[in-house]
Formats: structure tokens, sequence, C-alpha cells
């Protein structure tokens, strides 16, 4: 623990006689100190530790999905490799990169760091708005390329090394009780004859897939999907903006922490 004078934030030892008679201006006395810890222990380590914390809890979901749910993959034919493991765990470690970058640079309180996690940061929640922004004002354009793209996909399904997606669609399908993007007639281009996967069935059974329509269920999973997505967009609303806020605390801490060691540093000089 050391003192701190609260007008230039320098420790007590850089003024040039005794901490308790002279400090940076007249006005200055022992009540502008502050106790603080030595290496940079406060609020802003603390947040930016935080945010190391948050990548590695965000990297272990995903080698956990990877490992338990590994024949889970994405419906995307386009972006086989798109899977939610793979996105946790890219986005885990670098969030966990940028977190420890952060959280060292304000426990050396080092000034290279500290800017270039701000850097970073700021880079990121700049991609994350423009993309926000994007999927609103692309809306149509985005679902019909994302009904195309998953069509496509069905031509996938049951296929040597496409485990991961077939898998897919059998749980969605079954889950969400739908059939086909559009509707089950989709399957009839896939099969090129009046069939579709047994989880399509209303009452799952082998082979059931080749009985009457009557059996299957009616319902499109592309529409299904999205109108769960719009009952839950209030989840998903609190979500991204308590994830924005942690962003901006991590910006306003990193950026005033640099600017601390940035006076002190002049002070020294």
């Amino acid at each position: 623990m050391y003192y701190i004078c609260t007008d230039c934030f320098l420790p007590a030892a850089y003024h040039m006689e005794s901490w308790s008679k002279v400090f940076c201006y007249h006005e200055t006395d022992a009540s502008g100190l502050l106790i603080r810890p030595q290496g940079g222990s406060g609020p802003a380590a603390k947040e930016l530790s935080s945010q190391m914390l948050g990548g590695c809890g965000i990297l272990g979901v995903g080698i956990w999905l990877a490992v338990t749910q590994g024949n889970f993959a994405t419906l995307s034919s386009s972006f086989p490799s798109l899977s939610a493991a793979n996105l946790l765990i890219v986005t885990g470690t670098f969030v966990m990169i940028i977190g420890f970058v952060g959280c060292i640079g304000a426990i050396k309180e080092n000034k290279c760091l500290l800017l270039s996690f701000f850097i970073m940061l700021l880079i990121i929640f700049l991609l994350e708005l423009t993309v926000v922004i994007l999927f609103f004002v692309y809306t149509d354009k985005i679902d019909k390329y994302a009904q195309r793209d998953l069509k496509k996909g069905l031509h996938l399904y049951g296929t040597d090394g496409n485990i991961g997606l077939t898998n897919a669609w059998s749980i969605i399908q079954t889950d969400f009780r739908c059939c086909g993007v559009s509707n089950y007639t989709d399957w009839f281009e896939v099969y090129n004859t009046t069939r579709v996967p047994d989880s399509c069935c209303l009452e799952f059974s082998e082979n059931c897939g080749l009985h009457s329509p009557g059996t299957w269920w009616k319902a499109p999973c592309y529409e299904t999907v999205k109108i769960w997505l719009q009952e839950n967009l209030l989840a998903v609303g609190i979500f991204g903006l308590c994830t924005a806020l942690v962003q901006i605390l991590g910006l306003t801490f990193a950026m005033t922490m640099y600017c601390q060691v940035v006076k002190a540093d002049t002070y020294c000089a």
C-alpha cells in the first residue's frame, strides 16, 4: 500500500519534500491523499480482469460443446465450420487474449498494453455495431440468402461426412415440429420422390417419412425458428445491451487508467 496525491496521481515518494507538507498545489493537504494498493489492483484492473475471465468462460463452453456435442454442426452448406462450438471457441480465445492484455496492462500500469487493449476492444465494439446496423438494413436480402443456402444444405442431408448437418436438421425438425425450409416439399427435390426424413413425422417411427403427407409436420422450419427468435427478442436484446455495457466499461476504465499513467509519467519526467 502507498499514498498517492489526488492532484497528480503520483505516489508520495515522487514529491520533492515530505508528502505531508508539499504537494502539486498549495491547496492540497493530507486529506488530498488516497491509499492505493501497489501494482494497480483498483476498479480498472478488476474490470479488465473480468474481461479475461469472461473469455475463459466462453472458451470453456465452446470446448465442452465440441467434446460432448461434436456431431452437432451448422445448417449452412456455405459455412460448414460455422458451428456453435467453433464460434464460441474462436470468440472465447479472442476475448481471453484481449482481456489478458488489458489485465497485464492494468497490473503493470503499462501504457502500451492499456492502449492496445483499448484499440482492440474499440474495433470489436465498432464491428459489432456495424453488423447490427447492416442486419437491420438488409434484413430482406439476408432472409432470401439464408433460405437459399439452407435449401442447398438439404442436399447434404444423410451423406457421408455431413453427420453434423444431418443431426442438426433432425434436431430442429423434431424440437420445432416443422419440416423443410419453406415446407415439406423441399425434401422432394432432395430425394427425387415423395418422402421426407423420419424427423418430420408427427409420430416418429422407422421409415415413417415414406408415408402420406398427413403424417408429417406442415410448418416451415425457417419461419418457425424465426418466430421463436422474435418471441425471445427481449432476452436477446438484454444480452446484447449487457455485452455492450461491459465493453463500454472496459473502454472507459482502460482509457482512464491510461491517462493516469501518462499524467504520472509527465510529472516524473
